[in-house]
Protein backbone atom coordinates (compact mmCIF):
# COMPACT_ATOMS: atom_id res chain seq x y z
CA UNK A 1 0.00 0.00 0.00
CA UNK A 2 1.29 3.46 -0.84
CA UNK A 3 0.66 6.81 0.77
CA UNK A 4 -3.00 7.76 0.43
CA UNK A 5 -4.30 10.51 -1.83
CA UNK A 6 -4.93 13.57 0.28
CA UNK A 7 -7.79 16.01 0.09
CA UNK A 8 -7.25 19.73 -0.42
CA UNK A 9 -9.39 22.81 0.26
CA UNK A 10 -12.15 23.08 -2.32
CA UNK A 11 -12.38 19.33 -2.94
CA UNK A 12 -15.81 17.76 -2.47
CA UNK A 13 -15.93 15.91 0.85
CA UNK A 14 -16.41 12.19 0.20
CA UNK A 15 -19.96 11.16 1.09
CA UNK A 16 -20.54 8.61 3.80
CA UNK A 17 -23.38 6.84 5.54
CA UNK A 18 -22.11 4.96 8.60
CA UNK A 19 -23.39 3.32 11.78
CA UNK A 20 -23.00 5.45 14.90
CA UNK A 21 -22.26 4.72 18.53
CA UNK A 22 -26.01 4.86 19.23
CA UNK A 23 -26.96 2.35 16.53
CA UNK A 24 -28.31 5.01 14.17
CA UNK A 25 -26.89 5.85 10.75
CA UNK A 26 -25.29 9.21 10.05
CA UNK A 27 -24.69 10.50 6.54
CA UNK A 28 -22.73 13.56 5.49
CA UNK A 29 -25.85 14.70 3.62
CA UNK A 30 -27.68 14.74 6.99
CA UNK A 31 -25.32 17.56 7.98
CA UNK A 32 -25.57 19.59 4.77
CA UNK A 33 -26.12 23.27 5.51
CA UNK A 34 -23.90 23.09 8.60
CA UNK A 35 -20.14 23.21 9.00
CA UNK A 36 -18.65 19.89 10.07
CA UNK A 37 -15.44 19.00 11.86
CA UNK A 38 -14.80 15.35 10.98
CA UNK A 39 -11.86 13.92 12.83
CA UNK A 40 -10.27 10.52 12.19
CA UNK A 41 -8.65 8.64 15.03
CA UNK A 42 -7.07 5.16 15.19
CA UNK A 43 -8.83 3.41 18.10
CA UNK A 44 -11.41 4.19 20.76
CA UNK A 45 -10.38 3.97 24.41
CA UNK A 46 -6.65 4.35 23.78
CA UNK A 47 -4.85 7.14 25.68
CA UNK A 48 -4.26 9.54 22.76
CA UNK A 49 -7.67 9.02 21.20
CA UNK A 50 -9.36 9.48 24.58
CA UNK A 51 -7.48 12.75 25.14
CA UNK A 52 -8.48 14.01 21.70
CA UNK A 53 -12.14 12.99 22.08
CA UNK A 54 -12.34 14.64 25.52
CA UNK A 55 -10.77 17.82 24.10
CA UNK A 56 -13.46 17.90 21.40
CA UNK A 57 -16.14 17.14 24.01
CA UNK A 58 -14.91 19.98 26.22
CA UNK A 59 -14.89 22.41 23.26
CA UNK A 60 -18.18 21.24 21.77
CA UNK A 61 -20.39 24.06 23.07
CA UNK A 62 -18.17 26.78 21.62
CA UNK A 63 -17.70 24.90 18.34
CA UNK A 64 -21.47 24.46 18.02
CA UNK A 65 -22.02 28.12 18.92
CA UNK A 66 -19.77 28.97 15.96
CA UNK A 67 -21.85 26.70 13.70
CA UNK A 68 -19.70 23.55 13.69
CA UNK A 69 -20.90 19.97 14.21
CA UNK A 70 -18.26 17.50 15.40
CA UNK A 71 -18.12 13.88 14.25
CA UNK A 72 -15.43 11.33 15.15
CA UNK A 73 -14.62 8.46 12.76
CA UNK A 74 -12.61 5.31 13.40
CA UNK A 75 -12.52 1.69 12.24
CA UNK A 76 -13.98 0.54 15.57
CA UNK A 77 -17.28 -1.35 15.70
CA UNK A 78 -20.36 0.56 16.90
CA UNK A 79 -20.43 -1.47 20.12
CA UNK A 80 -16.92 -0.33 21.07
CA UNK A 81 -17.83 3.25 20.16
CA UNK A 82 -20.86 3.02 22.48
CA UNK A 83 -18.60 1.93 25.35
CA UNK A 84 -16.23 4.81 24.55
CA UNK A 85 -19.12 7.30 24.54
CA UNK A 86 -20.45 6.01 27.84
CA UNK A 87 -17.07 5.75 29.57
CA UNK A 88 -15.91 9.25 28.61
CA UNK A 89 -19.26 11.09 28.28
CA UNK A 90 -18.68 11.83 24.60
CA UNK A 91 -21.49 14.15 23.49
CA UNK A 92 -21.08 14.12 19.71
CA UNK A 93 -21.55 11.31 17.17
CA UNK A 94 -18.89 8.66 16.68
CA UNK A 95 -19.16 6.74 13.40
CA UNK A 96 -17.83 3.28 12.60
CA UNK A 97 -15.92 2.82 9.34
CA UNK A 98 -15.16 -0.85 9.91
CA UNK A 99 -14.05 -1.49 6.31
CA UNK A 100 -11.96 1.72 6.30
CA UNK A 101 -13.43 2.80 2.93
CA UNK A 102 -14.40 6.28 4.13
CA UNK A 103 -11.09 6.79 5.93
CA UNK A 104 -9.35 5.78 2.71
CA UNK A 105 -11.49 8.18 0.63
CA UNK A 106 -10.46 11.01 2.96
CA UNK A 107 -6.78 10.04 2.72
CA UNK A 108 -6.79 9.14 6.42
CA UNK A 109 -5.90 5.47 6.05
CA UNK A 110 -2.70 4.15 4.54
CA UNK A 111 1.01 4.04 5.10
CA UNK A 112 2.38 6.12 7.95
CA UNK A 113 5.46 6.28 10.11
CA UNK A 114 5.16 4.89 13.63
CA UNK A 115 8.22 4.75 15.85
CA UNK A 116 10.51 4.76 12.82
CA UNK A 117 8.67 1.97 11.00
CA UNK A 118 6.33 2.18 8.04
CA UNK A 119 2.96 0.73 9.01
CA UNK A 120 -0.54 0.78 7.55
CA UNK A 121 -3.25 2.32 9.66
CA UNK A 122 -5.41 5.32 10.46
CA UNK A 123 -3.64 8.64 9.96
CA UNK A 124 -4.88 10.97 12.70
CA UNK A 125 -6.54 13.72 10.65
CA UNK A 126 -9.14 16.47 10.89
CA UNK A 127 -11.34 17.80 8.11
CA UNK A 128 -13.37 21.00 8.22
CA UNK A 129 -16.23 20.68 5.76
CA UNK A 130 -18.27 23.72 4.70
CA UNK A 131 -22.05 23.98 4.52
CA UNK A 132 -22.03 22.89 0.87
CA UNK A 133 -20.02 19.71 1.49
CA UNK A 134 -16.60 20.94 0.36
CA UNK A 135 -13.32 20.58 2.20
CA UNK A 136 -12.36 23.84 3.88
CA UNK A 137 -9.32 22.42 5.71
CA UNK A 138 -7.62 19.02 5.54
CA UNK A 139 -5.16 18.49 8.38
CA UNK A 140 -3.11 15.27 8.35
CA UNK A 141 -0.80 13.73 10.95
CA UNK A 142 -2.20 15.90 13.73
CA UNK A 143 -1.20 15.33 17.33
CA UNK A 144 -3.74 14.00 19.79
CA UNK A 145 -2.69 16.48 22.45
CA UNK A 146 -3.17 20.17 21.73
CA UNK A 147 -4.80 19.68 18.34
CA UNK A 148 -8.26 20.93 19.32
CA UNK A 149 -6.82 24.11 20.83
CA UNK A 150 -4.81 24.74 17.64
CA UNK A 151 -7.87 24.06 15.48
CA UNK A 152 -9.92 26.51 17.56
CA UNK A 153 -7.24 29.20 17.04
CA UNK A 154 -7.06 28.45 13.30
CA UNK A 155 -10.87 28.77 13.05
CA UNK A 156 -10.71 32.11 14.87
CA UNK A 157 -12.62 30.85 17.91
CA UNK A 158 -9.96 31.82 20.49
Amino acid sequence: MTAPDRLSPGDPAPEFSLATDTGDTLSLTDLRGRKVVLYAYPAAMTPGCTKQACDFRDSLASLQAAGYEVVGISPDKPEKLAKFRERDAITFPLVADTDRSVLTAYGAYGEKQSYGRTVTGVIRSTFVIDEGGRIERALYNVRATGHVAKLRRDLGLD
